[in-house]
């Protein structure tokens, strides 16, 4: 089994990296944008020995613990069979 978990700022947080994109592809000429906000992607491989529902409560763990900061991000994550 596979999760990817998604981490990105709280939408209260002020994101510079993503203004700093955003303003780049403007410049380059890109069009249509109206914001851009970064974040992080992780890929965890399971080894097997956990249900789907012990999964989800293991990745919801590793991803509040240590994937992110809690004050600032938020994550979402999917499992693959």
């Amino acid at each position: 089994m596979k999760a990817y978990v998604y981490v990105s700022l709280k939408k209260s947080v002020l994101d510079p990296q993503g203004k700093t994109i955003q303003s780049a592809l403007k410049k380059m000429g890109y069009k249509g944008l109206e914001d851009v906000r970064q974040g992080k992607y992780f890929e965890l491989t399971l080894d097997g020995g956990l249900t789907r529902i012990e999964a989800e409560t293991e990745i919801a763990r590793i991803a509040r613990e240590v994937l992110t900061n809690p004050v600032m991000e938020e994550f979402r994550f999917s499992l693959e069979d």
